[in-house]
């Protein structure tokens, strides 16, 4: 009796320069953009994302010679946003949102991903400002994303898809259930990192189970548990938790990404599944041989 693997036919698996410890756009500790477009080519990805802005050529028509001409395409660009400071912090937000915009509907995308600011400082761990909202703070929040979410998709065609991240306000499973109870499904949808949802004590089957019609996209990651039950009991801030290797080569860590994988198909949507292995910084040789080990592991789930 022989097993078969099942047809996830609805996920496309892509990966990220974050994949390849690229946190910034411009840092002399990171591979030079086009090693990162012929490695995660030849590893065997047909998607990617853009990264930090600056980070991949910014002009639309060289970034899309230099993907065709690899077999890559590109599934969705990434903001970073403060909203919860409410209406003050629009236009500077929509300042940044609106580049990184354009080029991600340039490239033929439709999604982007949101991630929320940070209350302590990745790198150095200086807390910025309180780790809990108030309800003020989180009705801007909420409303601010929702006026983000639709004036991206009037404006350039894309959907916004909420990035639940460690050190931010949208981390564990009260906060994110919070915040898709207090948002309209039709401007804001959610990026469900798997690793960071288990980093925050989140449970992705479940919300992919409860959540269904808000998961418009994943990022498939895992952690380390034991090296995770450290970084909570130090409170140590996530860059410097990266740093001890909290997130880990699957299928090494934790969730299972099979469950995870079978519970979006089940949802009956076509589904972006990034790979995002947080490895900055490392070393310029360490990323291409994982990432070839991924995909051959994501393919042996049916992906």
């Amino acid at each position: 009796m022989t097993s078969t693997v099942p047809s996830l036919n609805r996920i496309r698996v892509g990966s990220a320069p974050d994949s390849w410890g690229v946190w910034f756009p411009d840092d002399p500790q990171q591979v030079p953009w086009q090693r990162f477009l012929d490695e995660v080519a030849e590893a065997g990805y047909e998607w990617i994302e853009l990264g930090p802005h600056g980070y991949l050529p910014s002009d639309s028509a060289r970034l899309t010679e230099e993907t065709v001409r690899r077999g890559l395409k590109v599934s969705a660009g990434t903001v970073f946003t403060g909203l919860h400071h409410g209406p003050a912090v629009w236009e500077k937000t929509w300042a940044h949102v609106s580049d990184i915009a354009a080029l991600t509907q340039a490239m033929g995308a439709e999604h982007l991903v949101v991630i929320p600011s940070f209350w302590r400082d990745d790198k150095t761990g200086q807390v910025l400002e309180d780790r809990t909202l108030t309800p003020a703070q989180w009705r801007d929040l909420t409303s601010q994303t929702e006026r983000l979410g639709r004036e991206v998709c009037e404006r350039y065609g894309l959907k916004i898809v909420v990035h639940p991240h460690a050190d931010t306000h949208i981390d564990s499973e009260e906060n994110v259930s919070r915040f898709l109870d207090a948002t309209d499904p039709e401007l804001v949808s959610l990026c469900l990192d798997t690793g960071h949802y288990a980093y925050c004590g989140g449970d992705s089957v479940k919300l992919i189970e409860t959540y269904g019609e808000r998961i418009g996209y994943l990022h498939l990651k895992q952690v380390d548990p034991e090296i995770l039950a450290e970084v909570v009991t130090d409170e140590v801030p996530f860059g410097p938790a990266v740093g001890r290797g909290v997130m880990c080569e699957p299928p090494a860590g934790v969730p299972a990404l099979e469950p995870v994988l079978a519970a979006a198909q089940a949802l009956d949507v076509e589904l972006f599944a990034i790979v995002e292995q947080d490895m900055y910084p490392c070393p310029p040789d360490k990323p291409f041989p994982i990432a070839q080990r991924t995909r051959r592991f994501l393919r042996s789930c049916g992906a």
